[in-house]
């Protein structure tokens, strides 16, 4: 790991891909993981950049608190004002694109130009409802494309404490969901996250050693089996 950033960009080894971050309900921290994702991918010297295209804006703020600290390497988050594709179009390079319900239009854009969907979903029933639903909306967005994009779900802000089950239960209704790809791979609600994010920074670059830094760079590498993070 380079927590002083990088220089050299290298090709992604497999294909450039444009990932779509998003699911239905707010609160999925789908903004934290988009963001970790692009510093992550940065830091492996992958040229990625971000697209925000959620009303609140989370990503942006993320990126500008981290432009502001001066910390390497610098993110590139755009914020496209109307049509989003027309920007996504002119991008080469590694994509992760945070999408909002508040904005189902730029959202349906979205899917449908992406290689993959990664769906973070919180340990609770309303939420795999929830996320059940998002999947009809993918499905029905790219029905009519030769490619399908991947569906790539996993359970995020996951109970610590041994003894509570929804996390466990909201893995296993995942997996009697069809047509996707379940990791099991679990990012549990942690103070990590929120700290880090705070000051602009990925988690792992506040410690590369704690329970955050560990449990998400085994998700990211799941995600990315082919890029060299060292």
């Amino acid at each position: 790991m380079n927590p002083g950033g990088t220089t050299n960009l290298q090709p992604y080894r497999k294909q450039d891909m444009i990932t779509v971050v998003g699911n239905l309900k707010g609160g999925c921290g789908k903004s934290t993981i988009s963001f970790n994702l692009a510093v992550w991918l940065a830091t492996a010297g992958i040229d990625v950049v971000a697209f925000d295209l959620d009303p609140q804006a989370t990503l942006s703020d993320v990126a500008e608190v981290r432009a502001e600290e001066e910390i390497l390497p610098e993110i590139k988050v755009f914020r496209p004002e109307s049509n989003p594709t027309k920007m996504m179009k002119n991008h080469n390079g590694e994509m992760i694109i945070d999408v909002g319900a508040a904005n189902l239009w730029a959202m349906r854009q979205a899917i449908a130009m992406a290689d993959r969907v990664l769906v973070p979903i919180p340990p609770s029933q309303a939420d795999v409802w929830s996320t059940a639903r998002f999947k009809d909306i993918v499905e029905e967005t790219v029905a009519t494309k030769e490619k399908q994009p991947e569906i790539v779900m996993f359970v995020n802000r996951a109970d610590t404490h041994p003894g509570v089950r929804e996390s466990a239960e909201t893995l296993e209704a995942l997996h009697t969901l069809k047509g996707i790809r379940v990791l099991n791979n679990r990012i549990h609600q942690r103070t990590a996250y929120r700290r880090s994010f705070s000051e602009g920074r990925a988690v792992f670059e506040q410690s590369g050693s704690s329970k955050a830094s560990i449990e998400f760079l085994e998700l990211a590498k799941q995600l990315y089996p082919d890029v060299d993070f060292k």
